[in-house]
């Protein structure tokens, strides 16, 4: 466990020595004028799935919100906490994101938790239970009258949070004037493909082809 946390204190010290030794004006600009991004990213918590590896971004390029299955509750504001609302709300109406990403993966242990909980009706867990209630919906996405695979869970998951990010009145007006777009993604950890899920269907499209007939 030691060994562990030392293995972070190390990371750390190459990070320092790339921003703040060798070229110290990227964190410099961050830290003197704050953060502009542009784009906003849901992901999952999931250790696998780790945004800034992905996507090789650099400080300052998104604003991440991680939660369990990379979901996004219905917009529902009252006195009790929410999390990855807030983040959305300082992302959306401080930041002035332009993209928001739900960015969902493969062996989504949330909802491999859900479809064991569909089966038996009962999922023994405190916090997990009522937060995955979100993507109950997902357990009913039959495809040609069976019943939907862990993938198809998955990125039906994402269309619940796709849905879920409209019922924000000031998402839904931003996406209205074209000031904002929402995008919905899926990773395939065992075959490297990064997928966008098709909000109002049941397809996926491989990204990485579609970027390079874009470079052609």
């Amino acid at each position: 466990m030691v060994e562990a946390v030392h293995r972070l204190i190390a990371g750390y010290k190459g990070f320092r020595a790339r921003y703040y030794e060798q070229r110290p004006e990227r964190m410099q600009a961050l830290a003197e004028q704050g953060q502009a991004p542009d784009v906003m990213l849901i992901a999952c918590s999931d250790s696998r799935v780790e945004p800034a590896v992905l996507l090789d971004i650099e400080p300052g390029e998104l604003f991440i919100a991680r939660n369990v299955a990379n979901l996004v509750p219905p917009y529902g504001p009252d006195e009790n906490p929410h999390g990855t609302s807030s983040a959305i709300e300082f992302a959306v109406l401080d930041l002035g994101v332009r993209h928001i990403i739900v960015l969902g993966h493969s062996g989504c242990g949330g909802i491999k938790a859900l479809r064991e909980a569909h089966v038996s009706e009962q999922l023994d867990r405190e916090f997990i239970a009522p937060w995955m209630k979100i993507a109950e919906a997902a357990c009913d996405c039959d495809v040609m009258g069976e019943a939907p695979s862990q993938p198809q869970m998955e990125q039906e998951g994402i269309r619940i949070s796709l849905r879920n990010l409209m019922t924000f009145p000031w998402i839904a007006s931003r996406v209205a004037a074209g000031d904002l777009s929402l995008h919905g993604w899926w990773v395939d950890l065992q075959a490297g493909q990064l997928c966008g899920v098709d909000p109002e269907s049941d397809g996926v499209h491989d990204l990485i082809a579609g970027l390079e007939v874009l470079e052609r």
